[in-house]
């Protein structure tokens, strides 16, 4: 479980093609306190070091996992959200993220507003009932609230305006239009629309 508070910015230094694909990421965590099995968010993706070293680690990638994610334009050098999992007593500073992508989004329309920058993402059909005006999405693992949403043939486009500082910390000053992404929708969400529609689904 993790907050979507991102606390390392890693790189890719290394990938090989085995029967998965693995990653060798760069990091400034003391890799000598993350344990072989520990799960990290890698922009927005839950996945377990197998490996580590002085300053990197490494994680395996399924053919599931890069079909269904931005995992698989990662290359060398690729910049990486990282944050730790969430330990009992920590600050839950954004909001509760499994790091299961639900949807791979696009970004559509980035514009300066002030200091910061406003994007506009596509959101396909499948997850654009889970997204609200106000509601919190987690974008390539970072915890963030949805400005106003649009509902459109193909889904929704919602917008999202970045403070400097989020920029300066997650990888959102690398995105252009065009860019894939990964969305999680807040689990929340998720359990009021089952809810819903099970209670829609009950007869009288």
């Amino acid at each position: 479980m993790f907050t979507g508070i991102v606390t390392d910015i890693g790189a890719v230094r290394a990938l090989e093609q085995r029967g998965d694909t693995r990653f060798e990421i760069e990091t400034s965590y003391a890799t000598d306190g993350i344990d072989i099995g520990a799960s990290i968010a890698c922009s927005g993706v839950c996945l377990t070091v197998v490996e580590k070293g002085a300053d990197w680690f490494a994680v395996d990638v399924s053919a599931e996992t890069l079909d269904r994610s931005s995992l698989a334009s990662w290359s060398v050098g690729t910049r990486i959200n990282l944050e730790r999992s969430l330990a009992m007593g920590d600050e839950l500073g954004g909001h509760l993220v499994s790091g299961h992508v639900d949807a791979v989004g696009s970004v559509e329309v980035l514009e300066r507003e002030g200091d910061s920058v406003r994007f506009v993402f596509q959101a396909p059909a499948e997850v654009a009932p889970f997204v609200a005006e106000k509601g919190s999405i987690a974008i390539n693992g970072v915890s963030l609230t949805v400005n106003s949403v649009e509902d459109d043939d193909a889904g929704c486009r919602f917008g999202i305006n970045i403070i400097p500082h989020t920029q300066e910390v997650t990888t959102f000053g690398d995105l252009k239009s065009g860019d894939a992404v990964n969305l999680e929708i807040d689990m929340l969400a998720r359990y009021m629309q089952r809810m819903l529609s099970s209670r829609h689904g009950v007869k009288n």
